[in-house]
């Protein structure tokens, strides 16, 4: 039901840094972004939800966790994450994906955009 559409990935090199953004449609409780990286399965790297009071609540796969952001513009219906410090390993395809209702930090989203690659590479 949600559309999503990522864009803003990029090659570049470890250390350097690189925000993603995602338009998406409605007002999704769940966002979150993740990636596959070459011979690596689907991996969660940003998860988040927003509380019945408003509350922005984030959770990051331990590997990003103190290095990315994941941030949300409901304004301009935008959902982003932002990546510093990048290294080789980070290197994949990043998908954002949205749910509308449910559990937020888990692997059941069910609407998912095309993905933007990410490159980290010397």
């Amino acid at each position: 039901q949600v559309q999503l559409m990522e864009s803003g990935g990029g090659s570049v090199q470890p250390g350097e840094s690189l925000t993603l953004s995602c338009v998406f449609s409605g007002s999704p409780k769940c966002l979150g972004w993740f990636r596959r990286a070459p011979g690596k399965g689907r991996e969660g790297v940003a998860r988040s939800s927003v509380t019945n009071t408003g509350e922005f609540l984030t959770d990051y796969v331990g590997s990003v966790r103190g290095r990315f952001t994941i941030s949300r513009d409901n304004a301009k219906n935008t959902v982003f994450l932002q990546m510093t410090n990048l290294q080789p390993e980070d290197t994949g395809m990043y998908l954002c994906a949205a749910r509308s209702k449910g559990y937020c930090f888990g692997n059941d989203y069910t609407d998912w955009g095309q993905g933007t690659q990410v490159t980290v590479s010397s």
